[in-house]
């Protein structure tokens, strides 16, 4: 018999090694995932590969009864069983009824309403990063018998790892016991459980079905990557085609209102008993439900998949011939070839309203696996309209399989939740949901409504866009296997002035807490060491009139050349980075150009190009959460980090290390360093737009011409670790907000600055733009020339200079000797409003730079024993 993983082993240089079981345990598949390019498919787990319901529950089970053995009975009694969403669902059941029907509970991506979570945990290498946990009783974690960790494989122990700190600092106990069906870690790998347990003073076990590990080659994600891309093409339509008489019927199960649905709320052995007693009057039901059909496929639904299979294991032991398997969100590529682990595929919608919205749901080698009959059981949060539509789940599974029967098992609601009230809410279900065989009246779909929590699942959800209630334009268009407890991005109008395609902030709302701090205390405490800069905000700056026209004739002035340097970066990136990159920029400064280059890509090339702000700090990084979103919805690869303007190239800098520091934590495949910039007179990097320091009028103001949002903030207090940075959005400025006028304006020209552009980027593309650091040199200099003696006090370049004036506690400006009037106009305005000197030097490459007071206090003095004037 050929071994289901030859097909991917030959092209990808794939090896599997280990215990002689594993073939018959995994084969391999081709994923659409740009963090692994092969898939391992077990052929025992039920989920992308039809099997026998008793050798699915068997494996657990069995795997239940040796952590009994290892813990013995008294001390398995006390345990408790934390299984993984959604694959391991129910293997994480199964093994707790082998050790003794002990406590369950599973980690879910469907948030719930009233359910207070008691705690989350980060899978790096998944789609998506993040799982919930959802007891109905909060007790049920803080005890301290052994908790069981169950996966269906143990690859590098990052999910464990993350999952037990997590879960250590909140109820720390003696022992965990880690089961997976494969050990598959990597000689590197097989050290860190110990040494972690060491950490935390507590012991760490393992058990494994079997052990191995995989041999990757090199490359190996461009060439999944690739062959993936060349059999996409032959993936089967599978159009709805759905013969006369063969419409699915529904069979009510009379499922025990008292039993939950499964273990997302947690599943106590008095439930186990009450399922065992309703088992067989189910199974009656659906054998008569089934007729005649010999061949019967149980298929269950993504984190559903105990219910479903303990329904299949009863019809198998009833006499039937029974397979189980479940739907998935994991995007695997199809091969019809013996040699190959998914031979088909189904491909149809969402259709449980997911927390991180629409998407495309599969289910795998259901189409040509010689079923009479499919049960398809769901809960009844799924049993939707679109379950029944034309392209749905129902009707893919008529087009292939003679006979469909639709179980609905009902949504356990937690006594701590609220039933919905919304009556009209309830009357949107009902409407659209077609009366027939398989959804009954509009009655019944009403009441199914209300006991399904539909309210609670659409008021909860976070993926939907703020003002249209649609989709965000740029949501990536896989659905990820296990989704992120991580919010979905913030948009305009209800965050930033910025229309919502224009921009994603993946930022935390502050904007009721007071964090405004008169300038000279601020810098008081930054330079004494008592606060970080970013823990507060400066007040923002209220321009005068004289300077808002400033502002207006700069703009209009620069506005042909801020389209060229677009126009140039963004070109340039089309070229070398990706041809469909997502941007990202660098709150809040590069947010402006960053929604720039979004324009200029759509208006050349008719690109809708995904834009997201995130936050960096000197001295701390770069916002990690916000990567885990973005490796969860898009490829790392395809990643273009964008800011506004280099100065000596500390940021650049800091993004290295910190990208750097997340590769080390995360693994898998990592984001590019370098950034994209409309200008980069301090030759800091090999993306830009150009080298030259003008005036960027973006850089004259702050909030008021970058969608009203005040620069980032991070504080311990108020951002936690599964938060994003945060940042306030200043409604009550909206009168003064330029933010549309600034993108207009230079949007306008870029018709007019096209040849130039296409002569810019031809010549750069040929240029060696190796950067020289020449503005890091250069800021050295000067701190040692004006005896400041920290690079971090000088500012180099227009942009630069405007912020010490702006937000800080100016000292004096240099200012190059002869550069333009027009660039400088409003540096010199603002240095005389707050009484700075502006000194003219030469030999400075750049337009000018701004010092920042040297070791700042209220009465202090700087390097030349001057007082500071402050205003």
């Amino acid at each position: 018999m050929v071994w289901t993983g030859t097909w991917v082993a030959e092209r990808l240089g794939v090896e599997l090694i280990g215990d002689e079981a594993l073939p018959d345990l995994l084969g391999l598949a081709l994923r659409r995932n740009p963090k692994r390019a092969h898939l391992l498919v077990s052929n025992v787990l039920g989920k992308h590969v039809p099997q026998r319901p008793s050798v699915v529950h068997g494996h657990g089970y069995a795997l239940g009864r040796r952590v009994r053995d290892l813990l013995g009975r008294e001390e398995a009694a006390r345990g408790v069983v934390l299984g993984y969403a959604e694959t391991a669902t129910a293997l994480g059941h199964s093994v707790a009824d082998g050790m003794g029907l002990v406590p369950y509970l599973h980690s879910t991506r469907r948030p719930v309403r009233g359910v207070a979570s008691a705690g989350g945990f980060e899978e790096s290498h998944s789609h998506a990063t993040s799982h919930l946990l959802l007891p109905e009783d909060p007790k049920l974690l803080a005890g301290d018998g052994p908790l069981v960790l169950v996966d269906d494989e143990f690859s590098t122990g990052n999910t464990v790892l993350n999952t037990i700190r997590d879960l250590h600092e909140r109820y720390p106990r003696e022992r965990y016991v880690v089961v997976a069906l494969v050990d598959l870690r990597s000689a590197a790998d097989l050290g860190r459980l110990e040494s972690f347990a060491r950490e935390i003073g507590a012991r760490i076990d393992l058990v494994a079905g079997a052990t191995g590990t995989v041999r990757l080659p090199d490359e190996v994600l461009a060439k999944g990557r690739a062959l993936v891309t060349a059999h996409q093409s032959a993936q089967p339509s599978d159009p709805p085609r759905q013969t006369p008489g063969n419409t699915p019927v529904r069979v009510e199960l009379g499922w025990p209102a008292a039993v939950p649905d499964g273990g997302r709320h947690g599943f106590t052995a008095a439930h186990a008993v009450a399922l065992n007693d309703a088992l067989p009057a189910m199974t009656e039901r659906l054998t008569e439900a089934l007729g005649g059909a010999r061949r019967v496929l149980v298929l269950g639904f993504e984190e559903l998949m105990y219910a479903p299979l303990r329904l299949a294991l009863a019809l198998e032991r009833a006499g039937r011939d029974v397979r189980y398997s479940t739907t998935t969100r994991s995007p695997v590529l199809a091969v019809d070839d013996p040699g190959y682990a998914i031979r088909t595929r189904l491909v149809f919608p969402a259709h449980d309203g997911p927390a991180d919205g629409p998407g495309e749901r599969y289910a795998y080698n259901v189409a040509g696996g010689g079923f009479d009959a499919v049960v398809a059981v769901v809960d009844s949060v799924a049993d939707t309209p679109e379950l029944h539509a034309p392209d749905g789940l129902l009707a893919r599974l008529a087009a292939h399989v003679p006979h469909v029967v639709l179980a609905v098992v009902p949504s356990y609601i937690p006594e701590t939740t609220d039933r919905p009230t919304d009556r009209a809410a309830l009357d949107r279900v009902t409407h659209a949901a077609a009366p027939d065989q398989v959804t009954g009246t509009a009655a019944a779909v009403r009441a199914r409504a209300a006991d399904q929590v539909v309210l609670d699942r659409a008021t909860h959800a976070a993926a939907p866009d703020q003002v249209t209630g649609t989709p965000a334009p740029d949501q990536a268009p896989e659905a990820p296997e296990r989704s992120s407890m991580l919010p979905e991005p913030l948009r305009g109008p209800a965050f930033s002035s910025y229309a919502p395609e224009e921009v994603g902030w993946l930022l935390q709302d502050l904007s009721d807490v007071q964090l405004e701090a008169p300038t000279e205390e601020r810098e008081e405490a930054i330079q004494s060491g008592g606060a970080h800069y970013a823990e507060s905000l400066p007040v923002e700056y209220q321009p005068s009139a004289r300077y808002q026209e400033l502002f207006r004739t700069a703009l209009d002035a620069s506005a042909d050349r801020i389209a060229r340097a677009v126009g140039t970066v963004t070109e340039t990136v089309l070229a070398e980075r990706s041809p469909r990159p997502v941007l990202v920029s660098l709150a809040r400064a590069g947010t402006p150009v960053g929604v720039l280059m979004r324009r200029w890509a759509q208006a050349r090339h008719g690109l809708d190009l995904p834009h997201y702000a995130v936050s960096i700090v000197r001295g701390r990084g770069i916002d990690a959460n916000a990567l885990r979103w973005l490796a969860a919805h898009h490829d790392p690869a395809d990643v273009v980090f964008v800011d506004g303007w280099t100065g000596k190239g500390a940021i650049t800098r800091e993004l290295a290390e910190a990208l750097a520091d997340h590769q080390d934590r995360e693994g898998g495949p990592g984001f590019s360093p370098e950034i994209a910039v409309l200008a980069d007179p301090g030759s800091c990097v090999r993306t830009y737009g150009t080298r030259e320091d003008f005036l960027i009028p973006s850089a004259c103001l702050n909030s008021t011409v970058s969608g009203l949002i005040s620069r980032t903030v991070l504080r311990s207090d108020l951002v936690g670790p599964h938060d994003f940075h945060g940042a306030k959005f200043y409604r009550e400025l909206a009168g003064a907000d330029v933010s549309g006028a600034f993108l207009d304006a230079v949007a306008a020209r870029f018709d007019e600055v096209a040849a130039a552009v296409d002569a810019d980027v031809k010549e750069l593309l040929a240029a060696d733009r190796t950067p020289t650091w020449e503005g890091w040199a250069a800021v050295e200099r000067i701190s040692e020339e004006y005896g400041i003696h920290d690079v971090n006090l000088v500012k180099p370049g227009v942009g630069e200079t405007t912020r010490v004036l702006l937000r800080r506690v100016p000292w004096k400006i240099l200012a190059k000797r002869g550069a333009g009037a027009a660039d400088l106009a409003h540096v010199r305005l603002l240095a005389e409003q707050r009484g700075v000197p502006v000194e003219e030097v030469d030999e400075l490459p750049y337009s000018c730079v701004g010092l920042i007071h040297p070791q700042y206090t209220r009465g202090a003095t700087g390097a030349d024993g001057k007082a500071v004037v402050s205003q």
